[in-house]
């Protein structure tokens, strides 16, 4: 496997995982049964588990680690960020407006993680 088709493939990953995410949100906050669906609870973790090995293969590949490279040390700190919330927002919320909080909250996080990822700067909203 090539480099290329190994970063196109986390990527696919990436928006596999991160649709799927939007999507047991939305069956959240509608309270809708899906979300007890043996596959909807199984499928996720497979899609993780292949976009993080994809990770830490491009990591291996190209010798660029978190600690070594500012941007992918905020990658893997928002990315840490971003499962506590999703876990808030799927599983362990309180309540509805905190799970939704969480969720919104979780999305931002991912948008931020993929912004870093396209621009690879840890402060891609700064001005410059």
């Amino acid at each position: 496997m090539d480099y290329l088709l190994l970063k196109h493939f986390h990527m696919s990953c990436a928006a596999l995982s991160g649709s799927f995410f939007m999507l047991r949100g939305s069956w959240m906050l509608t309270g809708s049964p899906m979300l007890m669906r043996r596959w909807v609870k199984t499928l996720p973790h497979f899609v993780d588990t292949l976009l993080l090995a994809s990770a830490l293969g491009l990591a291996g590949w190209s010798h660029q680690y978190p600690g070594q490279f500012p941007w992918l040390t905020a990658k893997v700190l928002a990315l840490v960020v971003y499962i506590v919330l999703g876990s808030i927002a799927l599983k362990y919320g309180p309540g509805p407006r905190v799970r939704a909080a969480a969720l919104l909250a979780a999305l931002m996080v991912f948008a931020y993680i993929v912004t870093v990822a396209i621009t690879r700067n840890p402060f891609p909203f700064a001005a410059s």
